[in-house]
């Protein structure tokens, strides 16, 4: 390279962007060019400003990023000699937005050949019109179309995810109201009974007993422990004999209620002592008031704390009320993307977890890779047909995190199996898949995290496995994944 801070045509020459130009085209370019340098952990350009200049890295590693939420995202990095970016779209003049589309930054020491925006535009449009009408129907185009799809594809997920929220939460919902309609009954009930016991004919004592007594039962609702249903029915025949036997009308009915309650014989004995015969038909049928209220308001308190779960599990799934990167527990993300599939996982396939819970938390994207459990899980409960077994593992080897994804299903067959990661490719049938669920699992475990994933299949067994690193990767990487453009610093240059 010349010591100036020009290139010579013959420089320009060998960067892959520049090797087909004439020479007059080189000349003209090296003229209005120049070299620019920037030292390690400086910005080259940032996102948001107005686009003046077209970069071609000479030198030196450089990381591209975006801004989300206020969170600055990585995109890509590279050190490969001759990679573009800055004002690739200057070509379009007022057409569109003349800003930097992201932020370039070098990670290192770094040089390029700057070119400025107006005569970039100047070039495309005096040396290739044929191309620059391409570019301009391709830009447009593709602008219009990932509006639509996009469009599409956010309310297919919002839609997807609502169904499955929405079913998960009708069970609960619904056991909570019915046991809110029957509370209504027990609790009127329970009014008309302490008429007749409170009507003068109990004697302060022994109300005093009954009261200590329905709080003896409530307690002891609270923490019976469940029964067989051949111990409940032999409990509830020896319950009904005793009631029988002391003239308690219609025992069959109180009976089950109060075994449900962890009520036996030798209790019931000393709760007749406590009241007296004459008004013992009416304390029995208030203290199972009192035990089915207390057991109808645990079944609702089941079912609020349900609901929460839900709403939680909803929550972590969607990482809505998080940073978009933060130290995240892969178990919890797992157990999330679980319960807002389960209604799409159908009962005859058993899932089992292998998880060990030795695992530290790691850094991550943490709505990323509920997307990449979501697409795993999908393709494996898709590939067993309704009936099989997905396991759901996680193991720790050094200072990398495993998660693996296993399905007994019929398996990838190896002639496609090398192909599965490329992006619009499905084994499905059409119009069942896209093609991009395992593309989009790829981009985020290896573009953004640094990571790897795996597959290995034969039939009856299909594991996935998901390679994350446990400590944040700082080091530059010349390749980010096999969907990357060579020659471009990223999405906005050259895609």
């Amino acid at each position: 390279m010349s010591a100036s801070n020009r290139l010579t045509p013959a420089e320009l020459r060998t960067l892959f962007l520049f090797e087909a130009l004439d020479e007059n085209q080189l000349a003209w370019l090296a003229e209005r060019g120049r070299v620019e340098r920037r030292t390690g952990g400086s910005a080259v350009y940032t996102e948001g400003e107005p686009a003046t200049c077209f970069f071609v890295l000479l030198s030196g590693a450089v990381t591209l990023s975006r801004r989300l939420h206020g969170d600055e995202i990585e995109v890509t990095r590279t050190d490969r000699r001759g990679v573009y970016s800055g004002a690739t779209q200057a070509y379009l003049g007022d057409r569109v937005d003349q800003v930097y589309p992201n932020t370039l930054r070098a990670i290192s020491d770094a040089e390029f050949f700057a070119l400025p925006a107006d005569e970039f535009a100047a070039a495309i449009r005096g040396w290739f019109p044929m191309a620059l009408h391409l570019l301009e129907g391709l830009f447009f185009g593709s602008r219009a179309a990932d509006t639509i799809l996009g469009e599409r594809e956010r309310l297919v997920a919002l839609g997807a995810l609502s169904a499955g929220l929405t079913h998960e939460l009708n069970n609960p919902a619904a056991a909570a109201v019915r046991a809110t309609e029957a509370l209504r009954e027990r609790v009127a009930g329970m009014r008309h009974k302490l008429a007749l016991i409170a009507d003068g004919r109990l004697d302060g004592t022994r109300l005093r007993a009954l009261v200590e007594l329905q709080d003896a039962a409530v307690k002891q609702a609270a923490a019976a422990s469940p029964m067989s249903a051949l111990d409940a029915s032999d409990a509830e025949d020896e319950l009904t004999d005793w009631l029988d036997e002391h003239e308690v009308a219609s025992p069959w009915d109180v009976a089950p209620v109060l075994v449900s309650g962890g009520v036996n014989v030798p209790w019931l004995a000393s709760a007749a002592e406590a009241v007296g015969k004459d008004h013992l038909d009416s304390a029995v049928r208030w203290l199972a008031y009192a035990i089915d209220t207390e057991l109808l308001m645990g079944e609702i308190d089941d079912a609020v704390t349900r609901v929460s779960d839900l709403v939680g599990a909803a929550k972590q799934y969607s990482q809505l009320d998080r940073a978009p990167h933060q130290v995240v527990d892969v178990h919890a993300l797992l157990d999330a993307t679980l319960t807002m599939m389960r209604a799409k996982i159908p009962a005859g396939i058993r899932v089992v977890k292998e998880y060990d819970r030795s695992l530290p938390p790691i850094p991550a994207f943490g709505a990323e890779l509920n997307q990449v459990w979501t697409n795993l899980i999908d393709n494996a409960v898709d590939a067993m047909d309704g009936e099989g077994t997905l396991t759901l593992g996680t193991r720790r080897d050094g200072e990398r995190l495993y998660v693996e994804v296993t399905d007994t299903g019929s398996g990838i067959p190896p002639e496609v199996r090398p192909r599965i990661f490329e992006p619009f490719f499905s084994t499905k049938s059409v119009g069942e898949g896209t093609g991009l669920g395992l593309d989009i699992s790829y981009r985020i475990v290896v573009n953004k995290h640094h990571g790897d994933i795996r597959v290995d299949s034969r039939p009856g067994h299909t594991r996935f496995r998901v390679c994350l690193p446990i400590t944040p990767v700082a080091e530059p990487a010349d390749s980010v994944g096999p969907a990357a453009p060579a020659e471009s610093a990223g999405p906005a240059a050259g895609e």
